[in-house]
């Protein structure tokens, strides 16, 4: 069977074809710059990579390049679109319903569509890319994941907000959690790399990108999180805020002439790493600003990994007394050894130790912990689109 796994941004569709008989990827591939001047990145495996520019002025026509890049009888990886069998989307938020992966109906979609508001950046292009695949591959089943689904086992006492009890009663405000495609898949990869049971394995996994989400998990079901109702909350991320004292953003609009929308506008697209070094939200620009001297960009840096090595040591308290794994995953998480390095000084008090030899340059799957560490700490690279395909087989088999 051949899934399709399609992860739309609001400027941006990720898609990959993988072969789940084998477990490997046929091809993958990223459409940019949606309503700009589009890019087409496509890679067959094994083959030579394909970058063209075109003219993409909506999601649909993004998704048509894409399926023309896939069937090309020159550097194509299938005949032509009766080899996908099936089409597996990622939505950010799905409420507290939604559980597990289910198969896209109408009516789901427009019950999707009840939680963009928690999810303002992510669920709208989501629901584009569902749309757009749905016209142009109309005789297939298309399957949800869901960011939320991972945390579906937290319990009351976790999800819970400290407010009047009505507010979640009555109006359903309550932590939801995010990246659990991410999360499950490193989760699962690391009991198997490191030969351990995975229905007894507990830990903390670092999904660190653009956005960024600590997990406390225990036999691979997310039981506490960083992130809460929205994406918002937490660390610190490329362009989001993370925790804020909520007295602020009140004297914001009542003090400060700020309306709730410039405020929202403010949390979600100007803060984090952009706003405190006024430079930039990649890491890159943030490592290359501080060695030229740049004093925001360094207090960007410390604040954003301290507030991490916060989250690891307070989320590690719901591991019942043990925790056998941290794990670094997603693009900083992946990638940066200093990120890593910063994050773990500190955390000697419950054990974690790295070994800054092993971490440095590490940029693949691997055991970066000292031998006398307490916790194995490790790189997992994530593979949302591999859970994604795996989640959607088990949807349709189970129906």
């Amino acid at each position: 069977m051949n899934v399709l796994v399609i992860n739309s941004g609001s400027s941006s569709i990720k898609f990959q074809l993988i072969d789940m008989d084998k477990r490997c990827t046929l091809g993958k591939g990223l459409i940019e710059r949606i309503g700009i001047d589009g890019i087409l990145n496509f890679q067959p495996e094994g083959g030579e990579r394909c970058v063209r520019k075109l003219d993409i002025p909506d999601h649909k026509t993004g998704l048509d390049y894409a399926l023309e890049s896939i069937t090309d009888k020159s550097s194509g990886i299938i005949n032509n679109l009766s080899e996908i069998h099936a089409a597996a989307h990622r939505i950010v938020q799905g409420g507290a319903a939604m559980t597990g992966p289910v198969i896209i109906t109408p009516e789901l979609l427009k019950e999707f569509e009840k939680y963009t508001p928690l999810a303002p950046l992510h669920n709208p292009a989501c629901l584009l890319g569902v749309s757009a695949a749905q016209v142009l591959l109309p005789g297939i089943p298309h399957v949800a994941s869901f960011d939320t689904a991972y945390y579906s086992g937290m319990t009351e006492e976790a999800y819970t907000f400290a407010l009047d009890y009505d507010c979640y009663e009555k109006l359903g405000y309550r932590k939801f959690g995010y990246h659990g495609a991410s999360h499950r898949y490193v989760n699962l990869r690391a009991a198997e790399f490191l030969g351990a049971d995975k229905t007894d394995f507990r830990t903390i996994s670092c999904h660190i990108g653009g956005g960024v989400t600590v997990a406390a998990s225990i036999d691979g079901e997310g039981v506490d999180t960083s992130l809460g109702y929205g994406t918002v909350c937490g660390a610190p991320m490329g362009t989001r805020s993370g925790d804020v004292d909520p007295e602020v953003i009140l004297q914001l609009i009542s003090r400060d002439g700020y309306t709730a929308e410039e405020v929202k506008e403010m949390i979600y697209k100007k803060s984090g790493l952009l706003g405190i070094s006024g430079i930039s939200s990649d890491i890159r620009d943030i490592l290359q600003a501080i060695e030229d001297g740049n004093a925001r960009a360094e207090l960007a840096l410390n604040i954003f990994t301290r507030s991490i090595r916060r989250f690891i040591g307070a989320l590690s308290t719901s591991l019942d007394g043990r925790m056998d794994a941290l794990i670094f995953t997603a693009g900083i998480g992946e990638n940066s050894d200093t990120v890593r390095s910063m994050i773990c000084k500190g955390l000697e008090i419950s054990g974690i130790k790295i070994d800054e030899e092993l971490n440095s340059g590490c940029r693949n799957e691997a055991v970066i912990s000292s031998s006398d560490s307490a916790v194995k700490i490790l790189v997992i690279p994530t593979n949302e689109e591999m859970m994604m395909a795996i989640e959607a087989v088990e949807t349709l088999n189970n129906n």
